[in-house]
């Protein structure tokens, strides 16, 4: 087994981008192996320059995790290449926002193929692998939206809620293999492209809201899941309160979020529908940020993430309270 002080060795998918290509400058800079996946070959090559620039080694492998084979054969040569894997990194996620009806069908089935079946594709090749080492890391990029249910986006809901299940069921499974570990990540808000690579069936331009994290700061949680893995990690948000609040009161925030959205569709500035990068990769390098963040309402933005959520505290305690 490798400890902090050996050069681990990485697999990321979706890793031309976003979080995952920060995650992957992230692990260079501590010297890692990597082998670096996604559907863009110029996108890979990109960050696997910066991942060598930063002390790392990279190779890439053009992968779409939609296609099981594919995925398998990435596994068996990341082994072969690397001579064992550490950690692996799934971190494909793709979406689209629209009302369900106004959708076509198959851009949700492509949603849930991605980040669903895309996720179960990265599992069953890996942990093949780890169970014949006897350890590993498994680290399923999830998202606060496998708790919080996200009117405009059922499927992305639909998918990211079956992922948090298959995780523990998963986790469940490999209760008995100490040294193999499946984590999952929960972030808020992130500012990466994956906003301009969405479909959008609103005729409204895509936004983030104010306080959204940098992709730098959710890369730096799943490294140190590297070195000391545990089930949960939820970034910008408690995730004690995302569970309580599903358990208790699990419409009330999609309903509010139902009535944002309504309201920002309709005074939000035009913008043209479109399926966005769901079927096809992005035609040039996308980077890591996604360049909407307003640093300067971040502390103030996060005030308010932190009163909103000692509110729902307080409310889920008067609720128990008057159960009792």
């Amino acid at each position: 087994m490798t400890d902090s002080t050996t050069a681990k060795r990485i697999v990321i998918t979706g890793a031309s981008s976003g979080i995952g290509a920060a995650t992957a400058v992230a692990f260079a800079e501590r010297g890692a192996r990597l082998m670096l996946a996604a559907r863009g070959q110029d996108g890979l090559e990109a960050i696997a320059d910066r991942c060598r620039a930063a002390g790392g080694e990279a190779v890439v492998r053009v992968v779409d995790v939609t296609d099981a084979g594919a995925v398998a054969r990435l596994a068996t040569e990341a082994r072969e290449q690397l001579g064992g894997i550490d950690v692996w990194f799934s971190n494909v996620g793709v979406g689209v926002v629209g009302r369900y009806e106004d959708v076509p069908i198959a851009e949700h089935a492509q949603v849930i193929a991605t980040n669903l079946v895309g996720h179960m594709n990265d599992a069953h090749a890996v942990l093949p692998i780890f169970l014949a080492q006897d350890y590993g890391i498994f680290i399923n990029m999830i998202s606060v939206g496998g708790f919080v249910a996200t009117p405009y986006a059922a499927a992305y809901s639909a998918s990211k809620f079956g992922l948090r299940g298959f995780s523990e069921a998963l986790r469940g499974e490999l209760s008995k293999r100490p040294h193999i570990h499946v984590c999952d990540v929960y972030p808020t808000f992130v500012d990466t492209p994956g906003i301009d690579h969405a479909a959008n069936y609103t005729g409204a331009a895509l936004s983030l809201p104010p306080g959204s994290l940098a992709p730098a700061t959710v890369a730096k949680a799943v490294v140190r899941l590297a070195d000391h893995p545990r089930n949960t990690t939820a970034i910008g948000a408690p995730a004690l309160a995302l569970k309580v609040s599903q358990f208790l009161v699990p419409n009330l925030a999609a309903a509010m979020m139902n009535g944002f959205m309504d309201s920002w569709s309709g005074k939000a500035a035009p913008g043209e529908d479109g399926s966005g990068t769901l079927f096809d990769p992005p035609a040039a390098p996308s980077g890591i940020e996604g360049g909407r963040r307003h640093p300067q309402r971040r502390r103030k933005a996060a005030t308010a993430a932190g009163v909103g959520a000692a509110v729902g505290l307080a409310v889920v305690g008067g609720l128990l309270w008057r159960r009792r």
